[in-house]
């Protein structure tokens, strides 16, 4: 009889390297440059840690290549409530931008993070998030009624 052992449990592998998801990053947002588009993986993922708390925030950088998840994990979330677009004006006000390029950077890098995610955990995250971020993950913002 072989004695039983306790499943080890395995963190699953990103679907995509960082190369990848760079490269994708940089065909979505037009950049010019491999460079171009790891600034602004880093700087939006950076600021989306600032964001995402909890079982989400684990779930999210498990799925996320390790150097991005790194970079999500490597920041303290905030306790102010932020809404999508304050936190596009936060962004733009950090890193020097205007609103549109800031905009569009989030956009690029948010598309990517959108597919890595998932559907399910997407809506997890978006549940605990204020209004306006569903279109920065490139979803359409969905509101009851009063």
């Amino acid at each position: 009889m072989q004695p039983q052992t306790a499943p080890t449990t395995i963190a699953p592998e990103p679907a995509m390297s960082f190369v990848q998801m760079l490269e994708q990053v940089r065909y979505h947002g037009a950049y010019p440059t491999r460079e171009r588009a790891e600034e602004v993986v880093s700087t939006v993922l950076a600021a989306l840690g600032r964001r995402v708390t909890g079982e989400e925030r684990v779930e999210l950088a498990a799925r996320l290549p390790r150097e991005a998840a790194e970079i999500l994990a490597a920041q303290i979330p905030g306790t102010d409530s932020m809404t999508g677009w304050a936190f596009v004006r936060d962004l733009a006000t950090r890193t020097g931008g205007t609103l549109a390029t800031t905009r569009w950077d989030v956009g690029s890098v948010l598309g990517v993070v959108a597919r890595l995610a998932g559907p399910d955990l997407l809506d997890r995250i978006l549940a605990q998030l204020p209004t306006g971020y569903a279109i920065l993950f490139g979803r359409a913002e969905l509101t009851q009624a009063a």
